[in-house]
């Protein structure tokens, strides 16, 4: 399914402009407009699904193999030091375009990409009820 007012359906399908990575039948990867590094890049399905959690196996199986495919590629060529692959799922998340992706993100020693989280405390009682719930809603 392609949506008619998704900017990825029309970038992914060809109705806009981009700077294309990689094409296949499912997926294209293009450089990101407003990149975090240089060579940033954005794996997206041709087919529409708003977020992971909407995409059917197979699809979201792909995704993963193109980025194994695509990463090692810019950073043979940009040389740099490691890869962020990101994705995002829900505004709360960091989801600003509600059509899946995956950005892929060259990273340098000591540069200045903003990707990181605080660390907390895991308590055994916390973590042993939420083992045990999440189990139980496992489908």
């Amino acid at each position: 399914m392609i949506k008619d007012d998704c900017i990825f359906c029309k970038i992914a399908n060809g109705n806009i402009p981009s700077y294309c990575l990689y094409e296949d039948n499912y997926f294209k990867v293009v450089l990101d407009i407003e990149p975090s590094s240089k060579g940033h890049g954005l794996i997206i399905p041709k087919s529409h699904a708003d977020n992971l959690f909407m995409l059917d196996e197979e699809t979201a199986s792909r995704a993963l193999i193109i980025a194994k495919k695509v990463s090692p590629a810019i950073m043979e060529v940009l040389g740099c030091d490691g890869m962020n692959l990101l994705q995002n799922n829900g505004e709360a998340a960091g989801q600003t375009i509600n059509h899946f992706h995956i950005h892929l993100i060259p990273r340098y020693k000591n540069d200045s990409v903003g990707i990181k989280w605080n660390k907390n405390s895991l308590s055994k009682e916390w973590a042993e009820k939420f083992v045990s719930e999440i189990k139980e809603n496992i489908k």
